[in-house]
């Protein structure tokens, strides 16, 4: 990430202490692997902004690199004039980080004090007034060069990447709903408005152009090279196998075409009964290639895949509430037949024919990758449309790896949630869906403060 910094002054507060700040924020954003643009120190008294001129000017040079930043950070050595601050930001467009220095023991003379623990209120307050959206984290003020600071720059850096991946992207639909499945409506208008574009495609011209595709074609040999390097394909009989490897160059035909960010696909029934074959391995792929992949045409879930996606920068699922474990009440066994990403497994996956297509029509549903769910803390999220808003919930839990019985088919694990009988009776009234997605890491605070702060959904709390 590239992160703008703007260094505040006030006349009456001891100005040396900018320099410092100035090689110590450089510093602490290079050592958290990130770049600094920074408007060079003669432009200004001190290398800061102060008063509406200065700010006017760096308002000016923030314009001119439009679209070379993904954030700000604003830093407050001392106690700052908040009005050359709005001046300068009040255009900047991405997520602003208020950091203020801390005041040391020893070092409280008129000289050395920097009062910004006050100071941030000021600028803080002001942006309120002025509408500027912007963030603010624990501890009040903390050294750029702390442990402390490093947290809140990593967490930072989470909260612009999803700002910047959601703000605007394509989200390709394959198929229409599937009829039994009314929980996984959605409004595409009111999407839109959220800067999320929908591509929709009929599932019948995916058949079209997988059964048009040769078995020698190039891309269809190379693509069972690369399935059978990701998991386990050995039991997967070789007309099923090319099938598949013909759905994901199609699929990847889709997403270059129509510059895809994330796909939902409609996997279930005709899949099955017309191409014989299960797509679930090829959803899994596609998530660890970095592709959001849902199933079972919910395009709202892989909305939340791609939040966490993009805030963990590791692969996420969709996975259905699916069975209680036993008596505990804090624990269930969340699924989905095939489509995890391999990296978030316990171990191998293994392609075999989906056991509820093999009762009813055998030889149709081979494709589902099966495994187990590794343990790892996690984040599950998700959301639906209504009138014309976009609701999302987020919570913090983790998978515990306990065991599963080997009969139970598919890809599952066992999540602990701490009061989830409360958060279910809330998803219920609240109108979520049987779905559910998961990322790996803490990051509610990261992917709330995106959400509402930024991006402007409306928050439901299950915690309360």
């Amino acid at each position: 990430m590239k992160f703008a910094l703007f260094f505040g002054n006030r006349g009456f507060m001891p100005a040396e202490l900018i320099a410092g700040a100035r090689a110590d924020m450089m510093r602490a954003v290079a050592d958290a692997g990130h770049e600094s643009l920074v408007m060079d120190a003669g432009a200004t008294r001190y290398g800061a902004v102060e008063t509406r001129e200065e700010g006017r000017l760096y308002h000016d040079w923030l314009k001119s690199h439009e679209g070379e930043y993904d954030g700000v950070i604003l830093c407050m050595p001392i106690f700052i004039d908040e009005n050359g601050a709005v001046t300068a930001l009040q255009d900047a467009g991405v997520p602003i980080l208020m950091q203020a220095y801390p005041d040391e023991i020893g070092k409280m003379d008129f000289k050395q004090r920097r009062d910004a623990f006050c100071g941030k209120f000021s600028v803080t307050d002001v942006f309120y007034q002025y509408k500027i959206p912007f963030t603010v984290m624990k501890p009040h003020v903390v050294h750029p060069l702390s442990a402390a600071f490093r947290r809140n720059l990593d967490d930072f850096a989470a909260i612009c990447r999803v700002v910047k991946g959601m703000k605007r992207f394509n989200l390709g639909c394959i198929g229409a709903r599937t009829t039994a499945f009314k929980t996984v409506r959605f409004d595409e208008v009111a999407l839109q408005r959220y800067g999320i574009n929908v591509e929709s495609f009929d599932l019948s011209e995916l058949v079209f152009k997988v059964q048009k595709k040769s078995d020698d074609d190039c891309a269809v040999l190379k693509k069972i090279e690369r399935l059978e390097a990701y998991t386990d394909f050995s039991r997967v009989p070789e007309n099923n196998k090319k099938t598949l490897a013909k759905i994901s160059v199609v699929i990847d035909e889709y997403i270059e075409e129509y510059k895809l960010d994330a796909i939902s696909l409609r996997c279930w029934n005709e899949m099955e009964t017309i191409l014989r074959v299960c797509p679930c391995v090829l959803l899994s792929e596609l998530n660890d290639r970095g592709i959001v992949a849902s199933c079972e045409i919910d395009l709202c879930s892989a909305i939340t895949m791609r939040a966490m996606a993009l805030a963990s920068e590791r692969p996420t699922a969709c996975l259905d509430w699916n069975n209680n474990y036993g008596e505990e009440e804090n624990k269930v066994i969340l699924f989905h037949c095939g489509p995890v990403a391999q990296s978030l497994m316990a171990g191998k996956g293994v392609v075999t024919e989906h056991k509820m297509f093999a009762k009813g029509d055998p030889g149709s549903g081979w494709g589902s990758n099966e495994g187990r769910i590794a343990a790892f803390d996690m984040t599950f999220s998700n959301c639906f449309t209504e009138n014309g808003k976009l609701k999302v919930y987020a919570s913090e839990a983790k998978f515990t790896g306990e065991p599963i019985e080997s009969a139970f088919f598919g890809c599952g694990g066992v999540a602990e949630i701490p009061d989830l009988q409360n958060k279910l009776l809330r998803l219920a009234k609240g109108g979520f869906k049987h779905h559910t997605t998961v990322g790996v890491g803490h990051m509610k605070k990261v992917l709330e403060e995106a959400f509402t702060t930024y991006l402007g959904y409306e928050l439901v709390d299950i915690e309360r």
